[in-house]
């Protein structure tokens, strides 16, 4: 269990209660600050863990179980399907990942636009410009197989250790951990192992989308 993961695990629990960051720790009782990214590194550069305290007060006030957070980790879904299905529903466009580096789905921002999209109803996510993307094969697995939904936020920033959505200017586009980003190149480890990695120019990545929810 990674640092990334629980503070990913704590993001997208927020995400399907339409909640911030900063929301979800005040809906929690904690200061708004409690989980900003900013308190996630110390200032010695170690890892700053949230307390078991903070995660019980999250898991009260959300609902959801310990069980439910630690499957949250590794990219299930934060809510059991009884609570999901009572949030307001949104309808989502949707294609699959090879349609995703055809032309005309994404404009020069990296946001969803044209007619072709198909649509999903899923929990409120909070950015007007989610999408999702349903998966094909097996070159994500274990993290996402074959037939999962993943929805990406253009508008959600993006750190390192992050699950994320990329396309290049080759048009091609995959999923991937971010693993490092600097001024001139972005490092992509592959979530399946037995797939290469891959680093890029800068300058050839046309868009970095952070997946903030699965539907595992």
């Amino acid at each position: 269990m990674k640092h990334e993961d629980i503070w990913r695990a704590l993001d997208t629990l927020a995400a399907e209660h339409g909640l911030s960051a900063s929301g979800l720790a005040k809906r929690s009782g904690l200061d708004s600050t409690t989980f900003n990214p900013s308190k996630r590194i110390m200032p010695d550069g170690r890892a700053r863990w949230p307390s078991t305290e903070s995660l019980a007060k999250v898991l009260d006030a959300t609902g959801a179980t310990l069980d439910g957070f630690a499957a949250l980790v590794y990219g299930a879904r934060a809510l059991p399907s009884s609570r999901a299905s009572a949030l307001a529903q949104r309808r989502i466009p949707l294609i699959g990942f090879a349609q995703a580096g055809g032309e005309g789905y994404f404009d020069d921002a990296g946001f969803p636009v044209g007619g072709s999209w198909d649509e999903v109803s899923l929990p409120e996510i909070t950015d007007p410009n989610a999408y999702a993307l349903e998966i094909s094969g097996e070159s994500m697995e274990p993290v996402f197989r074959d037939g999962d939904l993943v929805i990406a936020s253009p508008n959600a920033p993006v750190r390192r250790g992050d699950r994320v959505v990329v396309r290049t200017t080759g048009g091609e586009v995959m999923a991937k951990q971010l693993a490092r980003r600097s001024a001139r190149r972005v490092d992509l480890k592959s979530l399946n192992p037995a797939h290469p990695d891959y680093s890029f120019d800068l300058k050839d990545v046309v868009w970095i989308h952070r997946i903030i929810w699965a539907s595992q």
